[in-house]
């Protein structure tokens, strides 16, 4: 694949895309997360943000991954070189560089991470001065400036070279806002909390917010060593997370990923709790709060129809968008709701903050739990989830689905015998060379069934 070649050739540079579903990720070293490629963006950044005559600032944060320190200098030092001062703040939470980036009025904000990936890994993905991700214009814009050359020769000399600094209490200052977000009136007194934050970014903001709000905190994956991110801990293996929460008798527990702007949550027994149960148990509090804008929940295609079952009884609808957390945050934006998330985890309150957030979540969760006086179990009992099937097939090319007759024939078939109790979705990866295949309906054995006569007839289709 072209992100594994250490140089592309000159014509790859001008057309390939840089920015993939949540901005430029890939194998750090190898291009395009190269140190040159992160100054460059830095470099075309610094020329969008600059819009007056005042010095500009950007806020640069990271995961604990040890490429980090490799490309936390090479994006500074182009914003430096482009006139641009650099805040840069260390290891701290994505949403804690959002939020960050507006309360100081800062003109971007920057996170070196790849998320949930492996430590190998590492991206770099860009906040406007609101707190919200780069639309797709302005990241295209980017990619354009990288590769034409047009800002090469702009370089500012003697006092109007940008400078970076450390901000020593970035950390504590996200750690305030977060409690914040916690009713005063409630306190987590009494409560015993499990916390795996992946040995990833929130190895002590995470810890620290849930202690201070008074619960006795047993702290997971808080060793960070630049390499053990994501590694058998965290959201991707909640396994042990949950072990720790029936040994320790917890009333909750909280797994992050690397960045911590999403959450998987175990229940008082041990059991792994559905984001989508998670959404439905935080939409009918706000609903009794009158505090769910326009009584609408965002959610992706991926969500159960369980979810729209739930919320019903509250007289809310679903709004679904396609997969990735943007595209829930752009609708909620352009619609004027309060409340969107996925099933994966990520989960927007737009009355608090601009991007996901598993902290901000688990605080919301707990605020629930503790006015209701109700473990997690019962509370999720609203949700009752459909059985769903989801494969995946690898494919060779692709193309739009309405020109492959073989494919609709198979998606209406199965369409038609599933009737009105079920649903079938047929998407291509945002990121990876497959199809995905998700049905959903009554009988789990049938769903696995019609999965494979929708996967043989994309496979035939498309790899021959």
């Amino acid at each position: 694949m072209a992100y594994r070649m250490n140089m592309p050739p000159k014509e790859a540079q001008k057309t390939e895309r840089l920015f993939g579903t949540d901005g430029v990720r890939g194998v750090a070293n190898v291009y395009p997360m190269t140190a040159e490629v992160a100054m460059k963006l830095g470099r075309a950044l610094a020329y969008l943000i600059r819009n007056g005559p005042h010095r500009h600032r950007v806020i640069v944060g990271k995961d604990t991954r040890l490429s980090g320190y490799m490309l936390e200098q090479a994006l500074s030092a182009g914003l430096i070189s482009m006139g641009v001062d650099v805040e840069q703040v260390g290891p701290l939470p994505t949403p804690g560089i959002s939020n960050l980036t507006t309360s100081m009025r800062a003109d971007a904000g920057a996170v070196i991470s790849a998320s949930h990936n492996p430590y190998q890994d590492n991206g770099i993905k860009f906040f406007w001065r609101d707190g919200f991700k780069l639309p797709d214009e302005t990241e295209a814009k980017i990619e354009e400036l990288v590769s034409s050359g047009e800002i090469d020769n702009i370089r500012p000399t003697a006092t109007k070279i940008g400078r970076a600094i450390r901000l020593e209490d970035a950390r504590g200052r996200y750690i305030v806002y977060l409690k914040a977000t916690f009713p005063r009136e409630l306190t987590l007194e009494g409560m015993t909390i499990v916390v795996d934050c992946a040995n990833g970014a929130a190895y002590k903001t995470a810890p620290a917010v849930l202690e201070e709000l008074g619960a006795k905190v047993i702290a997971l994956g808080v060793s960070p060593d630049g390499k053990n991110i994501n590694h058998k801990c965290g959201a991707l293996h909640p396994e042990g997370l949950a072990k720790a929460v029936v040994k320790h008798g917890a009333n909750l527990g909280v797994a992050l990923d690397g960045d911590a702007d999403r959450l998987i949550v175990v229940d008082e027994k041990g059991n792994v709790v559905d984001g989508d149960a998670i959404m439905a148990i935080c939409t009918g509090e706000l609903v009794a709060r009158k505090e769910l804008k326009k009584k609408t929940l965002v959610a992706t295609v991926m969500s159960n129809i369980g979810l729209e079952r739930a919320v019903a009884q509250w007289g809310v609808k679903v709004a679904r968008t396609r997969v990735g957390d943007r595209h829930v945050v752009d609708e909620m934006r352009r619609n004027g709701y309060s409340l969107g998330g996925e099933q994966s985890g990520h989960l927007i309150f737009l009355n608090h903050t601009t991007t996901g957030d598993g902290t901000l979540a688990a605080l919301q969760l707990l605020a629930v739990m503790c006015r209701h006086g109700k473990p997690l179990s019962e509370l999720a009992s609203i949700f009752q989830p459909v059985p769903q099937t989801l494969l995946n097939v690898v494919v060779k090319q692709r193309r739009e689905l309405g020109e492959l007759p073989t494919v609709m024939k198979a998606i209406k078939n199965v369409e038609q015998k599933l009737g009105a109790s079920g649903r079938v979705l047929v998407r291509f990866s945002g990121t990876e060379p497959k199809a995905r295949v998700l049905i959903e309906g009554e009988d789990a054995a049938r769903n696995e069934a019609y999965a494979r006569e929708i996967v043989e007839a994309i496979s035939k289709a498309l790899n021959g």
